[in-house]
């Protein structure tokens, strides 16, 4: 079971700066540091402001490593350095394969956690190679506006504390990132529990999935 947490930490220290980003060339990228947070960096590039998370790589192809108040750890075009509040980077970099790309880094037990969304709802998961399905509870079903008990297919499912009624349904949408899937089959658990949405393999099998060291990468399929 694959499972990771983006801590939304308080910000440690955090200054806007006005960034001049010169230069039209098409291959030449400029980097600006222009936050710093614990986990958490704003970065401007190519004139587009970007809020990354530890682990998160930027749609140009910039991986945010390692961040706090006094620097934040870059990777790009192969190389991994360390920069300062109002750093400017000019550099040639280039962007990933296309296919939107969604970085996970793992909580401090290992799993792997990331927000996202269910039939434009926000909701967290939890990422679960072991699951079938999208797993979710039926109190955060209802939240959902998931009339489960009527639109669903009763059934059974064999979980670690026995066996569950379930209700298999068909989710809307599926958002994780910027990566969104349509017509998603789910399982309702008819209680509480899970405590934490599983996204699995409906959502998973439908998409890139490999790791990176300690990252867990999702990678959006080509059409």
């Amino acid at each position: 079971m694959l499972t990771g947490l983006f801590t939304c930490a308080r910000p440690a220290r955090l200054a806007l700066l006005l960034a001049l980003l010169a230069g039209n060339a098409p291959a030449a990228g400029k980097i600006v540091v222009l936050g710093l947070y614990r986990d958490r960096a704003i970065l401007s590039i190519d004139g587009t402001q970007r809020v990354l998370a530890v682990g998160q790589t930027s749609p140009e192809g910039v991986l945010l490593v390692a961040a706090d108040a006094e620097g934040a750890i870059l990777e790009f075009d192969g190389r991994r350095e360390t920069y300062t509040l109002g750093s400017h980077i000019t550099t040639e970099f280039t962007a990933p394969a296309p296919g939107t790309t969604v970085m996970i880094a793992p909580d401090e037990q290992g799993m792997y956690r990331v927000n996202g969304s269910i039939n434009g709802f926000q909701v967290g998961f939890v990422v679960d190679t072991g699951a079938t399905l999208i797993a979710i509870s039926g109190e955060e079903a209802a939240r959902l506006g998931i009339d489960y008990r009527m639109d669903g297919e009763e059934s059974r499912a064999a979980t670690a504390s026995g066996v569950d009624r379930i209700f298999l349904v068909t989710l809307d949408s599926v958002r994780v990132g910027d990566i969104e899937l349509r017509d998603v089959p789910a399982a309702v658990h008819d209680g509480q529990f899970p405590l934490v949405i599983l996204l699995g393999n409906s959502f998973l099998n439908r998409v890139n999935l490999q790791r990176e060291g300690k990252l867990l990468e999702i990678r959006e399929k080509s059409p």
